[in-house]
């Protein structure tokens, strides 16, 4: 049997799961805090699983009283 296949979630799907609002989400992606894993043939990003594990972290930080510009340090240093 082969691999299976990363499964990819659309932007309504990682909303449903996590209470992120899209705009958020969009916001994420365009400041460089999650990236798209790929593109629906309509042009419709999707996301890879691991966009909850980080999604999940950016909240804890931020509840931690870390603001946006230290998160995107650690992710940036690849500490989170």
């Amino acid at each position: 049997m082969g691999k299976i296949p990363p499964k990819f979630y659309k932007i309504g799907e990682v909303m449903a799961h996590t209470g992120i609002s899209r705009q958020t989400i969009h916001d994420y992606t365009v400041g460089g805090f999650i990236e798209e894993d790929a593109r629906t043939p309509a042009g419709h990003r999707l996301y890879g699983e691991w966009v909850f594990e980080r999604l999940a972290r950016i909240r804890l930080l931020q509840d931690q009283g870390h603001s946006l510009k230290g998160i995107k340090t650690m992710i940036d240093e690849q500490k989170i």
